[in-house]
């Protein structure tokens, strides 16, 4: 059965104000930042003004955004390669090498991002604290990991779960032990699901505020430690806060756009399969 012009132009309508309330905030991000203080608060808002770069100038003077954008990209990366090291042998086990408690594990795993983050906070800031990696790096990367780690686990068992287990046996019966038959066969096969799961737990890991918060300050703070700084006893200046938050979204936007077949994919290994 045809949809009737009337239905199409109706889902239509739909599918274009759910994308406009969807990119309101992201646009009205974009135009705060290049307004002044004053602009800024002015009601009713100001659509049309002379643009200004001196938010941008004073985040930068007032603080070194490299800095932080350097700490955001360090504790990224590092998290997401050294999840991958820890989830792509845990869930090629759990896969291909499966008991009765495999789904127990598995979706105990899964519960623990059930758990609010706040209900960790104490001890693992008082672990930290004692090994003396409060404000470092180190602390930041092993969290972040350990945060990450059971949707990687999760996504990772369904990618492999797609592989068929005939061409496994048929690279034992050629005499590969595991090490050869995890390396050439499972992980070139395996390559869409691993660069899936790495993209996405590279944006969840820029995008991490509340350890950010709580485990750092200015020697590794992030940029979501960058746009906390703007808010102060004084008050929310919201154009300079709008253009370091635009600072610090722009590059993860950037690369999630070029990435986006890859991400969509991630999430759809991780939430229906």
């Amino acid at each position: 059965m045809q949809p009737t012009l009337l239905f199409t132009s109706l889902r239509a309508t739909g599918a274009w104000v759910v994308t406009l309330l969807l990119f309101f905030p992201l646009g009205w991000l974009v135009l705060t930042a290049f307004k002044t203080e004053l602009q800024a608060i002015a009601v009713p808002p100001l659509f049309v003004f002379e643009p200004t770069l001196g938010n941008f100038e004073e985040v930068q003077r007032r603080s070194d955004y490299v800095l932080f954008a350097r700490n955001s990209l360090i504790t990224s990366l590092g998290s997401t390669i050294l999840g991958l090291l820890i989830a792509a042998p845990a869930a090629y086990s759990m896969a291909f090498f499966r008991t009765k408690r495999t789904r127990d594990i598995l979706m105990w795993m899964l519960s623990t991002k059930m758990m609010p983050a706040v209900g960790a906070l104490v001890p693992i800031y008082v672990i930290a604290q004692t090994a003396g990696l409060l404000d470092s790096l180190t602390a930041l990367t092993i969290v972040f990991t350990l945060s990450n780690l059971p949707i990687m686990v999760w996504m990772l068992y369904s990618s492999y779960k797609d592989i068929p287990h005939e061409i496994l046996e048929a690279a034992r019966m050629d005499g590969a032990n595991l090490w050869t038959e995890f390396r050439h066969v499972v992980l070139p096969l395996s390559v869409g699901g691993l660069a899936s799961t790495g993209l996405l737990c590279l944006v969840l890991s820029w995008n991490e505020a509340f350890w950010a918060l709580n485990l750092s300050s200015a020697k590794a703070g992030t940029l979501a430690v960058l746009i906390a700084s703007y808010s102060s006893p004084e008050g929310l200046f919201w154009a300079k806060l709008s253009a370091a938050s635009l600072m610090a979204i722009a590059p993860i936007v950037v690369f999630g756009w070029f990435s986006q077949k890859q991400l969509v994919q991630g999430l759809t290994f991780g939430a229906v399969k």
